[in-house]
């Protein structure tokens, strides 16, 4: 069997930096070198090979194959994400026939059937697609979903035995919708991020730009094509920006996480990859004390370790740092960011190697309390350091009654910019209430300090008991710090008691059947929780698996509180 070569990292054609009109000239222009994506399997080993040139050959097959079936510019073409090369030549298929793409997510390894047909049913009914493509491995889920709305539905194969006439495809504008990005959290009430072509690529240009992209640089991924991170930030920029990438599996990252460590090891130049904290911490949970990480990685050469798509925490980039440091990892590589895909992705990034930086807060500025007087012990929180605005990007921290808030002054997070979406598609109401005379509502929390950003959580998930506001981050971190739990274990958020009072509940997922057992774990609970937040909260152990997620895989605490006021989360019976 012939050895695989993978795409070069360097070749001849110059690099643009996403200086181009449109999407799909981006990759008419990438096209003409050498460089690609390589797709390896859950071991890290290359499995195919797929440059630039042969995935534009593809995608203009795949634009006549479309156009031929009926899709007109302007429609949707549905496109479940799997990390494979098919998807990659659909997306810009649908791209070079006018259409817009819209990225869903695979099914997950628990709900069923119909949870799964439910989840992007809402969505199909939100973007109304002219034709939903899926990778073969899931048809019957997928097949059903398309059946459940009466759209045409077909496996990438059987599409791909379709005629594909020779036919003219449409000249795209910049001012053109290019694709459709559906937000985290958009399970029930789906929010479809309308992107248009120039907005993309000002934000691919201005994050390359941020991060100083260079000839020796190379992107390795396992984040998943329908999260903006991994279509934008892993993808869509790779094209636009010329630069070659080894792609995992987000399924084989959660299987074998320690071969994403693997590929940048073996990369001869110097790489560039994000993750959201989980990544980075399921990796140091992986690694044994007892483990040589000097012999089998090399993180020497790792320049840019970005991190993003959610709360970033301190204390597990020390354990990773402390965990690879032998392997040549440099604290120095951490890049944390911010954005979101109303933005279209990066709205700061940590200028290239200032690393990870920490301000210590005292709670109760975060709360919106007065300072402490001194008569009860300080508490302070670690808020980490989100970077600079990208380029032609402006941020406000605005009160509640819109008034702009000085330096240090915690409020919510406003921004301006090119890249900021057209609005959210076939949703007027909602774009109104987010964007306002061109600015945008980003709905977190955060403050300014010497032109830097710093996030402290979301503005909806506040919990705000008499008049002080608690963050539930703050309240599930404090119980995975107890024995026996971890990140996405806790859900915590607000309900009204019975006598109209609101207190904060907390959800815990409790792996023990000993009754006994779960009675300690729930005392132990509780006294944390109270040290944290100075009340009596409601304490409720539930089974394993049973926090909701978003399709992006982090933790959904609007969905968990539905699911538990509505009855469908039981928990365990404790007697306390």
């Amino acid at each position: 069997m012939t050895e695989l070569t993978p795409t070069p990292t360097l070749d001849e054609l110059p690099r643009r930096f996403s200086d181009f009109d449109t999407l799909g000239e981006a990759l008419d222009y990438a096209a003409q070198g050498q460089k690609g994506f390589n797709f390896h399997d859950a071991r890290g080993s290359l499995v195919r090979v797929y440059p630039f040139r042969e995935l534009r050959d593809d995608a203009i097959v795949a634009a006549k194959r479309l156009i031929a079936s009926g899709i007109k510019p302007g429609d949707r073409v549905a496109l479940i994400a799997d990390t494979e090369p098919q998807f990659c030549a659909l997306f810009f298929g649908a791209v070079y026939a006018g259409a817009l793409p819209v990225p869903l997510p695979l099914p997950t390894s628990f709900g069923g059937k119909e949870s799964y047909i439910d989840q992007i049913g809402v969505q199909l009914d939100s973007c109304d697609p002219a034709i939903l493509l899926f990778p073969d491995e899931i048809a019957e889920l997928a097949g059903a979903a398309g059946q459940s709305r009466a759209i045409p539905a077909h496996g990438w194969d059987g599409f791909a035995d379709q005629d594909a006439p020779d036919v003219s495809l449409p000249t795209a504008s910049s001012s053109d919708i290019a694709y459709l990005q559906y937000s985290s959290g958009s399970t029930r009430f789906p929010h479809g991020v309308a992107v248009t072509h120039k907005a993309l690529l000002h934000n691919l240009g201005s994050h390359a730009h941020g991060m100083l992209i260079g000839d020796s640089d190379r992107c390795i991924s396992w984040l998943p094509f329908y999260h903006d991170m991994g279509l934008v930030g892993c993808f869509l920029s790779m094209v636009a920006n010329q630069v070659s990438t080894d792609y995992l599996k987000t399924a084989d990252f959660a299987r074998r996480p320690l071969s994403w460590l693997d590929l940048i090891s073996r990369n001869p130049g110097t790489s560039c990859s994000f993750s959201p904290t989980f990544g980075y911490e399921i990796c140091a949970r992986r690694i044994g004390s007892q483990s040589n990480v000097q012999e089998r990685f090399d993180l020497s050469r790792w320049r840019l370790a970005g991190n993003g798509a959610d709360m970033i925490r301190p204390d597990v980039m020390q354990r990773f740092t402390d965990a690879f440091a032998p392997a040549g990892f440099d604290a120095k590589a951490f890049l944390p960011s911010y954005g979101l895909a109303e933005a279209t992705l990066a709205v700061t990034l940590m200028p290239s190697g200032e690393g990870m930086e920490v301000e210590l807060v005292e709670e109760t500025e975060l709360s919106g309390e007065k300072k402490s007087d001194g008569s009860r012990p300080k508490r302070f929180r670690a808020i980490v350091n989100c970077g600079k605005p990208v380029r032609d990007t402006q941020l406000e921290i605005r009160a509640e009654n819109g008034a702009v808030l000085a330096e240090k002054t915690v409020g919510k997070v406003w921004m301006k910019g090119p890249a900021v979406m057209e609005g959210y598609y076939r949703d007027q109401e909602a774009t109104d209430a987010c964007l306002v005379d061109g600015w945008l509502d980003t709905g977190d929390m955060g403050y300014l300090s010497n032109g830097y950003l710093y996030i402290v959580g979301r503005a909806k998930d506040m919990i705000i008991i008499n008049g002080k506001n608690h963050w539930p981050q703050d309240i599930e971190w404090a119980v995975e710090q107890l024995p026996g739990f971890k990140a996405g274990d806790i859900a915590a958020f607000a309900i009204t008691t019975p006598g109209g009072e609101e207190t904060p509940a907390v959800l815990v997922q409790c792996r023990t059947s000993d009754e006994i057992e779960r009675l300690r774990l729930w005392n132990e609970i509780r006294e944390k929780v109270r040290a944290i937040t100075g009340m009596n909260c409601v304490i409720e152990l539930v089974p394993p698996r049973t926090l909701p997620r978003t399709s992006s895989g982090k933790l959904s605490r609007a969905k968990a509180r539905n699911l538990y006021l509505s009855g469908d989360i039981q928990p365990y019976a404790v007697a306390a």
